[in-house]
C-alpha cells in the first residue's frame, strides 16, 4: 500500500501548553453547529470477530460502541489549577469536609434563604385557625425538603452526573454518549476512545437496555422529544437566572417594612432595584475576588438560621415536633381542601435551589455535596421552620413578617445584613449557574454564539457573558417593578423551580433504564415516588397561572423557540454542507497543483465537516489566483462529553494523495472546556502536531513494510493496533475522503511510549526521503505565515419549502444569525490575515 492511498487518523501526545484553537471567523459559529459525520455515510467502528465469539453473540455485535480503553478521567491533563482536581478518588475526609464548607456558599445559597418567604407564602392563601393548620404545613415543609434534596437528589440524582458534572445538560451528554440521538450525526469512533468517555456496554442478559437505546436511535420524533425536553429544562434554568435574584433580594429588604417607620412598598421595591443594579454590574468583574467570602457568610446564616429555630422552639412551642408525624398533613387538607392546595405552591419554595446540588456537582465532588447537605443545611433548615412554627403558635398573625419577626430583637440588624447577603450570594450562584447553562447550550449547537469572558485564569467555571447579563438585570427589575410583591413573584417562581425537576426526574429515569441497567421495579418506583410528588406541586402551582404563573412559562417558551430555532437551523446547514461537499474524482481530475498555482504558505480552512471536502473550497480555488502549498481542514468539535484531555484534543488525518499536501486536523472541546485562544500559540501548536503525525505516518509505514517482509499473512495483526476491525469491518471504515478501496483508518494514539518500542531503522528520518521531503516543504510554508479562510454564510429555505420553514429559517434563523457573535470577531488574528468568500445554503 502506498503512502498517498492512506488516511491517517491518530491522537497526538502534546505536553508543552495547553492548546488553544484560533476562532474561525464564520465557521467559529459553525463548529458549534456542525462537524459532523455524514449521515449517510457507513459507521466506522464494529465490534471486531474476536469479540463476537466471547458468548455475548448477536447482543454484542449491536452494540458498536464499546471504547478502546476504559481509564479513569485524566484530570491531570488539563493543566489548569484548582479545576475538577476534587474528582480524583483518593480525596480525604478533610479535604470533603473543606469542599463540603465551599459548597455552602455556592451550592446552598437559593435553598438557605427559602425560609426568608415559604411560611409567608402558605398563609397567605391558608389562615391559621387551629394549630392544625401550623403544623400541617410545617410538616408538609419538612417532609418535601426530606423527599426531594434529601432522597432524591443527595442520594440518587447526583450519582447521575457526567465524569463529575452535573445538570440538565450532563444528563443530555451521557445519554448521548450510550445512544446516537444527537440531532446532528457527529460520532467518531475517535471520539469513543478518548479517556473521559468511559462507556459501559449493556451486559447480554438485559435486553431493556439495548431495546431502549435502539428505539431512541431509530425514532427521529423520539430524539425530537429528548431534544425539547432538554431545551424546556435549560429554559427554565434561565427563567430561575430571574426570578431568583428579583425573589431572594425583594424578600431579604421586605424586612426592613415594619421595622422602619415609613418603609413601605415603594422603597423596598426602591432598594431591591438599586442592590439588583449593583449585583449585575460587579459580574465582569468575576466571583472569584469576592467568592472567598461566600462560604464564611453563608455558614454564618445557616448557624444563624438554626440558632434562631432552637431559641424560639425553647421559648414558645416545643410541642411543634409533633409535625414529624405524617398525619398532620392528612389533617391540614382535610381542614382546608382547596385552600391548601394553594398553599402547596408556596410550599414548594422550600425545595428552590435543589437542583443547584445537582447543576453545580462540577465545581465539589458528590461526597462533599452530600455531606454539607446531610450534616448542615438540612438540620439547620429543619430548626429555622420549626422555630418559625413555634412562632405562628404563640402569634398566629404575625405571618406576613413571620421570618423578622420571629428574630429576637436585639439581633434583628445583624440578621437583617446576613440574610441580604446571603441573598446576594444565592442569586450570584443563580446568575453564575445561568452563565454555565448557556455556555454549554452553545457548545452543544443549542444557542447562539455570545461572547464569553473567561474571569479567572485558574478556575475555568467562571465565566461572563454581557449579553445574558444584562438581560437578565433588565428582567429582574422589570419584574420586580411589576409584581412588587414577593406573593407573586413565589407563584412564577414556583412553576420554574417544578419545571426543572420533572425534566431531571425523566432524564434519570432514562439514564437508569440505559446506563445504569436498573431493576426494573426499581427504576419505575423512581418516577412514579419523586415524579407524582412533583406533579401534585405543578398542579398546585399552575392554579396561580393568572397570578404570576404565566411568567416562567412565556421565558421558558421564548428560550425554547430561539434554542430550538437554532439548532434546527444548524442542523439543516450541516446537512446542505455534507450533500454540496467535492467529490474525491474532481480533486483527482485537478491533480496534486489544485488546477491553479501552489505558493508557500499554510492555509487554515475552518469548516464544520469532519470527512469530505467542503464546497468553500472550491469557492476558493475560483476565487483566488493561487493557493497555499499546505491546505489544512480545522474543524473545531464539541463531544459529549465535559472535558477533553489535552493530550487527546487533536485528530489529524490526510487528504488525498500525499503530493496534494492536504490535512484535516480536528480539534476537540467538551462541554466544559476553556478556549481562550492565541493565534500565534495556536499556529505553533498546530505545526508542532503536524510534525508529529508525519513522522508517526512515516514511522507506521516503515514498520508496516517491514513486518510484511517478514510474513505478508499477519501483516493486518501485527502491524496495526489490535483494536482496528478486519474483514467485514475494514470495508465500513472507508470513508468519503477516498472513494477507491484502498484507504483505511488507523485509530492508533501514537505516546512516546510507542515511539521507544520502534526499531531504531524505522525511527530514523534519514532512510525516508519523503518524510525529509514534507518536513522541509513544511518549514518553508511556515517561514511564509498563515493565512485563515473564512465563509460568510447565509442560509435560506429552498422556494419550493413549506411556509412555516421558510418563515423559521429566511426570518428567525437569519435574524439570529445576523444578531450573534460574528464567527471572525471570536478570532484574534489580524484581519489581514483572513480571507473571506460568500457562500448561500439552500436548505
Amino acid at each position: 500500500m502506498e503512502g498517498g492511498d492512506r488516511i491517517e487518523e491518530s491522537s497526538v501526545r502534546l505536553l508543552s501548553r495547553r492548546p488553544s484553537v484560533s476562532s474561525g471567523g464564520g465557521s467559529e459559529s459553525r463548529w458549534v453547529d456542525g462537524s459532523e459525520v455524514d449521515s449517510e455515510s457507513p459507521p466506522w467502528s464494529r465490534v471486531d470477530e474476536n469479540e463476537g465469539q466471547q458468548g455475548f453473540g448477536t447482543l454484542r455485535s449491536r452494540l458498536a460502541k464499546k471504547p478502546k480503553r476504559v481509564d479513569s478521567f485524566d484530570v491531570e491533563a488539563m493543566e489548569i489549577s484548582g479545576a475538577h482536581g476534587h474528582h480524583a478518588k483518593d480525596i480525604s475526609t478533610w479535604q470533603t469536609v473543606a469542599l463540603a464548607f465551599q459548597t455552602l456558599g455556592v451550592v446552598y445559597g437559593d435553598m438557605g434563604t427559602s425560609p426568608l418567604y415559604v411560611f409567608a407564602d402558605v398563609f397567605s392563601k391558608v389562615n391559621i385557625n387551629s394549630e392544625v393548620d401550623v403544623l400541617g404545613a410545617l410538616s408538609l415543609v419538612m417532609y418535601t425538603i426530606a423527599l426531594i434534596p434529601l432522597a432524591k437528589y443527595v442520594f440518587v440524582v447526583l450519582k447521575a452526573n457526567d465524569n463529575g458534572e452535573g445538570g440538565t445538560f450532563a444528563l443530555y451528554s451521557l445519554i448521548c454518549r450510550y445512544a446516537k440521538v444527537n440531532m446532528l450525526p457527529n460520532r467518531q469512533p475517535a471520539d469513543e476512545k478518548i479517556s473521559s468517555f468511559k462507556l459501559k456496554l449493556p451486559t447480554p442478559e438485559l435486553e431493556r437496555a439495548l431495546n431502549i437505546k435502539e428505539s431512541l436511535e431509530r425514532k427521529s420524533s423520539l430524539k425530537i422529544l429528548l431534544l425539547l425536553l432538554v431545551l424546556t429544562g435549560t429554559s427554565m434554568i434561565i427563567g430561575d437566572g430571574i426570578l431568583t435574584p428579583a425573589m431572594s433580594v425583594m424578600s431579604a429588604v421586605s424586612g426592613l417594612k415594619g421595622q422602619v417607620q415609613g418603609f413601605g412598598t415603594n422603597a423596598v421595591v426602591a432598594v431591591s432595584i438599586f442592590i439588583l443594579i449593583a449585583l449585575f454590574s460587579i459580574q465582569s468583574f468575576g466571583t472569584g475576588k469576592v467568592g472567598f467570602l461566600f462560604a464564611p457568610v453563608l455558614a454564618l446564616w445557616f448557624f444563624s438560621l438554626g440558632s434562631i429555630g432552637i431559641y424560639n422552639l425553647l421559648k414558645y412551642d416545643i410541642t411543634v415536633l409533633r409535625a414529624f408525624n405524617p398525619m398532620y398533613i392528612f389533617l391540614f387538607f382535610k381542614k382546608n381542601s382547596s385552600q391548601a392546595w394553594s398553599a402547596l405552591g408556596g410550599c414548594v419554595l422550600c425545595i428552590t435551589g435543589a437542583e443547584a446540588m445537582f447543576a453545580d456537582l462540577g465545581h465539589f465532588s458528590v461526597r462533599s455535596i452530600q455531606f454539607a447537605f446531610t450534616f448542615v443545611v438540612f438540620p439547620c433548615l429543619l430548626l429555622a421552620y420549626m422555630g418559625q412554627a413555634a412562632y405562628l403558635m404563640r402569634f398566629p398573625h404575625a405571618t406576613e413578617r413571620i421570618f423578622y419577626d420571629s428574630v429576637p430583637e436585639s439581633l434583628f440588624w445583624p440578621v437583617l445584613v446576613i440574610a441580604t447577603l446571603a441573598a446576594m450570594i444565592a442569586s450570584q450562584a443563580m446568575i453564575s449557574a445561568t452563565f454555565s447553562c448557556v455556555k454549554q447550550a452553545m457548545a452543544l449547537g443549542c444557542f447562539p454564539r455570545l461572547k464569553i469572558v473567561h474571569t479567572s485564569r485558574k478556575l475555568m467555571g467562571q465565566i461572563y457573558i454581557p449579553v445574558i447579563n444584562w438581560f437578565l438585570m433588565i428582567m429582574c427589575i422589570v419584574v420586580v417593578s411589576i409584581f412588587r410583591s414577593t406573593t407573586d413573584i413565589a407563584n412564577a417562581y414556583g412553576i420554574a423551580e417544578v419545571g426543572v425537576m420533572i425534566v431531571s426526574t425523566i432524564l434519570v429515569t432514562l439514564v437508569m433504564l440505559l446506563i445504569w441497567q436498573t431493576n426494573l421495579f426499581l427504576a419505575i418506583l423512581f418516577p412514579l415516588v419523586f415524579g407524582s410528588v412533583e406533579l401534585i406541586y405543578l398542579s398546585a402551582v399552575l392554579t396561580k397561572l393568572l397570578e404570576g404563573g404565566w411568567l416562567p412559562l412565556v421565558f421558558a417558551t421564548v428560550f425554547l423557540c430561539v434554542m430550538y430555532t437554532w439548532n434546527y437551523g444548524s442542523v439543516l446547514k450541516y446537512q446542505s454542507e455534507v450533500r454540496e461537499k467535492i467529490s474525491m474524482d474532481f480533486m483527482q481530475e485537478l491533480g496534486s497543483t489544485l488546477g491553479t498555482v501552489r505558493v508557500p504558505g499554510i492555509g487554515l480552512l475552518y469548516n464544520e465537516l469532519v470527512q469530505g471536502i467542503p464546497s468553500i473550497f472550491g469557492q476558493f480555488l475560483l476565487s483566488l489566483p493561487a493557493i497555499h502549498s499546505i491546505v489544512v481542514f480545522v474543524c473545531i468539535k464539541y463531544v459529549p462529553i465535559p472535558v477533553v484531555p489535552q493530550e487527546e484534543r487533536f485528530l489529524f488525518r490526510r487528504v488525498c494523495e500525499k503530493d496534494y499536501h492536504m490535512f484535516r486536523c480536528i480539534a476537540r472541546y467538551g462541554y466544559k472546556d476553556v478556549r481562550k485562544e492565541d493565534h500565534h500559540a495556536f499556529e505553533q501548536l498546530l505545526v508542532e502536531s503536524l510534525e508529529i503525525f508525519l513522522r508517526r505516518e512515516a514511522q507506521d509505514l516503515a514498520l508496516e513494510s517491514s513486518l510484511n517482509e517478514i510474513d505478508h499473512d499477519s501483516i493486518s495483526i501485527t502491524s496495526r493496533d489490535s483494536r482496528i476491525p478486519t474483514g467485514e469491518g475494514h470495508e465500513e471504515l472507508r470513508i468519503p475522503l477516498m472513494q477507491e478501496g484502498k484507504s483505511d483508518e488507523a485509530g492508533t494514539s501514537f505516546t512516546e511510549d510507542n515511539v521507544a518500542l520502534l526499531p531504531s531503522s524505522v525511527m530514523s528520518s534519514d532512510e525516508d526521503p519523503s518524510l525529509e521531503y514534507e518536513l522541509s516543504a513544511l518549514r518553508e510554508a511556515i517561514d511564509s505565515g498563515f493565512t485563515y479562510f473564512l465563509a460568510h454564510a447565509d442560509v435560506r429555505a429552498k422556494k419550493n419549502s413549506f411556509f412555516l420553514k421558510k418563515l423559521v429559517i429566511n426570518y428567525f434563523y437569519a435574524f439570529l444569525r445576523r444578531n450573534c457573535r460574528a464567527g471572525a470577531a471570536n478570532m484574534s488574528v489580524p484581519h489581514m490575515n483572513i480571507l473571506q468568500v460568500e457562500m448561500t445554503y439552500m436548505v
